[in-house]
C-alpha cells in the first residue's frame, strides 16, 4: 500500500438517505494526522423508500444509485483503489437482492463496495465525528440518524466503546407514520412512540454509563439545527445547536401546518421536506428517553470516519488487526498455538502463490489466528464454532464480506472438504486452505516446527491441467517421514482428502 500522507483520499457512503462522497488530504500537525476536507458531493438517492414490503431493492431505487455512483466514479477516475474506501450500510445489509444491486453498483462506480455491519457503522461514525468536534473531558455521546437506521456511541477521546445500532431510520420512519408528508398530532405521537420502545431497549444501559456531551451527526441531526436555529426556538441560556425546547417547538410547527409540502421554513431544504417528520420523530424519542437537553452538531460523520479509519491501516493501526487479537484474548485461545500455525502456513502460501496479495496474506494470517476460538465452545466440531464466531460476532474493522471470507477459510481448514460447494470452489483461494490445513497438521504436537525440508512443487507447466489446478507435490525427506509417522500418515489422508476434491496432490520424498 502506497503511503497516504499527504494524498488524496476518498470516501464514498451509500446510505439509506443519501449518497456521499468526501475528498480529504491527510496531512501530519502537531496533534497528529489530520484529514483537510478539499470536496464533498451529496445526493439524496433515498435509497430506504426503494424497499418493498419483502426486502427487495426495486429497480428504479437502483437506476437511481447506480446512476448517482457512475457521477461519483468520474469523480474517482484517477485515484489508486488504495486510496478509496466505499461502505454501504442499512438498506443494503437488509436487501434480500443486495448482491446483484452490489455487482452493478461496484461497476458504476469502478472500486469495491463493503457493506458493514451496524456496529461497525457505529464505530466509525464516532471516529468521524470525535474527529470533527472540540475535546470534552470525560465521555461523549453521538447519536447519528440515517434513512434506515440509528446508531448509538459512548466513546472518549478518539476510541468508542460502548455501541449500538438500532432499524429506525429518517426514511423508513416517514415512510411508516408521514405518507404525503402528511403530520397531525396523532401520527406524530405514534411515531414518537414507537421511535422511543426501540430506544428504550437500549436506554438504561447507556444511562447507567454515562455521558458528558451529545453530538448529533448526519444530515438529520443538520437540518434540525438549521430549522430550530433560523426559527429562534432554542432557549437562549441554551446554546447548544438542538435543544430539547427547540425541538418541542419545531413539532408544534409541523403539526400546525399539517402537511410538509405547505411549510416555508428556512432550514428546511426541498430535498429534505419527505424525511424531516420521521427524523424529528426519532430525536425526540432520543432526547426523551435518554433524558438529553442539549446536543451539540457536526457534519461529519461516516464517511470522514472511514477516512482516517483508512489511515490507520495504512500506519500499522488496522482496527482488523486489534479485533483478530482481542478475539483470541476474549475465546482463550492458544497464543503460541495461533502464531505457530501463522508462521507455519505463510511460509506455505508463499511456495504455492509466490505473487500473492496483501490482501490475501492478511486473510490467511487472521484465519490462522482465530482458527481455534471454537474450542472455547467444544472440541467436537470445533472449526464450525471458530467459523460460526467469525461470520457472526461484531468484529470492529471488518466488512461483512471480509468476515464471510474469514469464516469460510476458518470452516475449511480441518475436517473434509466435501463441504464445499461448486460456489465455494469458484470464488475461494484454495491456494490459501491448503496452507492452513497443512499448517494445522505439521503443528499437531504443539512444539516448534522445522520444515527446512518440506517444500511444495507444482508439476512442470507442460503438464496438462485436468482439475482444479495443476497436479501439486508435497516434497519431505524420506528419513523426517520416518521420524514422524502420525504426520506423514496425515499428509497421506490429505493429499488423498484434496485428489477427491478433483485436485491431483500427492506426497513426495526427492529423488
Amino acid at each position: 500500500m502506497p503511503n497516504l500522507l499527504n494524498q488524496h483520499l476518498a470516501a464514498v457512503d451509500l446510505g439509506s438517505n443519501s449518497f456521499r462522497m468526501l475528498i480529504g488530504r491527510a496531512q501530519d500537525s502537531a496533534a497528529g494526522v489530520q484529514v483537510y476536507a478539499i470536496d464533498s458531493l451529496r445526493e439524496p438517492v433515498r435509497l430506504a423508500a426503494g424497499l418493498d414490503d419483502k426486502k427487495y431493492l426495486s429497480e428504479a431505487a437502483q437506476q437511481i444509485a447506480l446512476q448517482t455512483l457512475q457521477r461519483f466514479g468520474e469523480r474517482l477516475r484517477q485515484f489508486h483503489p488504495d486510496r478509496v474506501r466505499a461502505v454501504a450500510t442499512n438498506t443494503v445489509r437488509v436487501a434480500k437482492n443486495a448482491p446483484q444491486f452490489l455487482q452493478r453498483a461496484q461497476a458504476a462506480l469502478g472500486f469495491p463496495i463493503e457493506v458493514i455491519a451496524g456496529r461497525e457503522e457505529a464505530r466509525l461514525v464516532y471516529i468521524g465525528a470525535a474527529h470533527s468536534v472540540s475535546v470534552v473531558q470525560g465521555k461523549r455521546l453521538v447519536v447519528d440518524i440515517g434513512g434506515g437506521s440509528t446508531e448509538f456511541i459512548i466513546g472518549q477521546g478518539y476510541e468508542p466503546g460502548m455501541m449500538e445500532s438500532l432499524y429506525i431510520g429518517c426514511v423508513s420512519m416517514s415512510q411508516r407514520f408521514f405518507p404525503g408528508n402528511q403530520v397531525d398530532e396523532t401520527t406524530m405521537r405514534a411515531a414518537e412512540i414507537a421511535a422511543r420502545k426501540e430506544i428504550q431497549i437500549i436506554a438504561a444501559d447507556f444511562k447507567r454509563n454515562g455521558w458528558n456531551h451529545a453530538v448529533g451527526s448526519s444530515g438529520t441531526a443538520r437540518a434540525l439545527a438549521d430549522m430550530i436555529g433560523s426559527s429562534g426556538f432554542n432557549p437562549p441560556d441554551q446554546p447548544g445547536d438542538i435543544t430539547l425546547q427547540g425541538l418541542r417547538e419545531l413539532r408544534r410547527t409541523f403539526v400546525r401546518a399539517g402537511n410538509l409540502n405547505k411549510l416555508r421554513m428556512e432550514g428546511l431544504k426541498p430535498d429534505r421536506v419527505p424525511v424531516a417528520a420521521g427524523g424529528l420523530a426519532i430525536m425526540l424519542g432520543v432526547f426523551e428517553e435518554l433524558g438529553i437537553q442539549q446536543m451539540e452538531v457536526t457534519d461529519a460523520a461516516l464517511r470522514l470516519g472511514v477516512l482516517y479509519d483508512l489511515l490507520g491501516r495504512e500506519q500499522s493501526q488496522d482496527m482488523r488487526e486489534i479485533t483478530a487479537l482481542q478475539f483470541t484474548q476474549r475465546y482463550g485461545a492458544d497464543a503460541q498455538q495461533a502464531q505457530r500455525v501463522t508462521d507455519l502456513a505463510l511460509r506455505l502460501y508463499a511456495q504455492l502463490r509466490p505473487n500473492a496479495t496483501e490482501a490475501d496474506q492478511r486473510l490467511l494470517r487472521w484465519a490462522a489466528q482465530l482458527h481455534e476460538i471454537g474450542l472455547s465452545i467444544s472440541h467436537s466440531a470445533y472449526h464450525k464454532h471458530s467459523a460460526y464466531i467469525a461470520a457472526n460476532a461484531d468484529m470492529p474493522g471488518f466488512s461483512r464480506g471480509e468476515q464471510a471470507a474469514l469464516a469460510q477459510l476458518v470452516l475449511t481448514h480441518t475436517g473434509k472438504l466435501k463441504k464445499l460447494s461448486a460456489t465455494d470452489l469458484e470464488n475461494i483461494d484454495l491456494d490459501a486452505v491448503l496452507a492452513l490445513r497443512l499448517a494445522v497438521i505439521l503443528a499437531r504436537n504443539r512444539t516448534a516446527v522445522d520444515i527446512d525440508g518440506l517444500h511444495l512443487r507444482y508439476q512442470p507447466a507442460g503438464v496438462k491441467l485436468s482439475g482444479l489446478r495443476p497436479p501439486l507435490d508435497i516434497v519431505a525427506p524420506e528419513p523426517w517421514l520416518k521420524g514422524n509417522p502420525l504426520t506423514e500418515y496425515s499428509l497421506r489422508q490429505e493429499a488423498a482428502e484434496w485428489t477427491r476434491l478433483n485436485w491431483n496432490v500427492a506426497l513426495q520424498s526427492p529423488s
